[in-house]
């Protein structure tokens, strides 16, 4: 498990269930507390550490003898990590890989396998995401996720090795659609967490979570998705939990919006990686460069990094010319 954050510590405590596990920590420190109190106390306070979970701060002890890697960091940690795997990779073969980070790269835009790509070519490897807090499934409480790869065999590694006890692992071959649904989703969740925050009502919520749904597939659908995948658990399952579950991140982002706080404030509060904020000028401009609208993405843009107030941005989504409802990439 390489990345002990919150949800790379949960992972790992449920492979830990049934495996060893290698917990990679940046922070030797951090490594060493959790060596010591068998605790996360930083990401996963109160959440114990099994005797089958090693924490470590060295990657190369880490990767000895691992039969699946799970990259954990932040989606602005992929391309250092693919990068040092790759590296690793000539002395010594390595397993399949898998990420759980969500987002497109601020830099570049890219999509994560795009970043694994660039950094580690000869990577098999997929993404892993669905509906899923880590402190539920870290609790053991039941979740599904979907990992998607177009390599089979990276697909049945992960599920052989996820795919027990409260926890059930789909699979699929679109990694684009997966990927896309990971990364907008967060961006409804603020977008959510605002007109919550603001006192619009739960009709308000409904409608922002469909019409999210709808940029979400037109997106996805016009850089090579299959719009059958963001009805599954990487798209509408986990827009449903990002955008109305209290412990989502992104959601309280917006929420805090709404009182008026700054968003660096928001940020260096936060604790942890609100993904939507850093990808969302990122998917704003590359909707524009294919040619394809999204409202809702500009308005949280609009909050996020232009000054807008967000009522103001809410009047503009209601100012908007009605059209007919439809889901297809060309219609907004």
């Amino acid at each position: 498990m390489l990345g002990a954050g919150a949800w790379g510590t949960a992972m790992a405590v449920h492979a830990g269930l049934r495996h060893r596990v290698s917990l990679w920590a940046r922070d030797p420190a951090m490594s060493a507390v959790m060596s010591s109190q068998r605790e996360n106390t930083r990401y996963l306070p109160g959440v114990r550490l099994a005797p089958a979970i090693e924490p470590t701060a060295e990657l190369g002890a880490a990767l000895v003898g691992a039969d699946l890697l799970i990259i954990a960091t932040p989606l602005s940690g992929l391309r250092p990590m693919a990068r040092a795997l790759s590296a690793a990779s000539v002395s010594a073969p390595l397993g399949p890989v898998i990420w759980l980070c969500k987002g497109l790269e601020a830099q570049t835009a890219l999509l994560p396998h795009d970043v694994v790509a660039s950094e580690w070519p000869e990577a098999a490897g997929g993404v892993l995401a669905g509906p899923s807090f880590a402190q539920e499934v870290a609790a053991g409480l039941p979740a599904g996720l979907t990992v998607a790869s177009v390599d089979e065999t990276v697909s049945q590694t992960t599920i052989t090795a996820l795919h027990h006890g409260a926890l059930r692992i789909y699979r699929t071959d679109d990694v684009v659609g997966v990927e896309a649904a990971g990364a907008l989703k967060n961006i409804m969740a603020i977008a959510t967490g605002i007109a919550d925050g603001l006192g619009l009502g739960m009709n308000a919520r409904a409608a922002l979570l469909t019409r999210g749904m709808a940029e979400m597939v037109r997106y996805g659908v016009a850089i090579g998705a299959r719009p059958e995948t963001f009805m599954g658990l990487s798209g509408v399952g986990d827009l449903v939990l990002t955008c109305t579950g209290d412990l989502s991140r992104n959601r309280a982002v917006g929420l805090r919006l709404a009182r008026g706080e700054p968003l660096d404030a928001i940020l260096a509060g936060l604790g942890h990686v609100a993904e939507g904020v850093a990808c969302c000028r990122a998917v704003r401009d590359s909707a524009r460069r294919a040619g394809v609208e999204l409202p809702i993405t500009e308005a949280v843009s609009a909050v996020l990094f232009d000054g807008s107030a967000p009522r103001d941005a809410v009047a503009a989504l209601l100012a908007r010319e009605p059209r007919a409802e439809a889901f297809q990439a060309t219609q907004a």
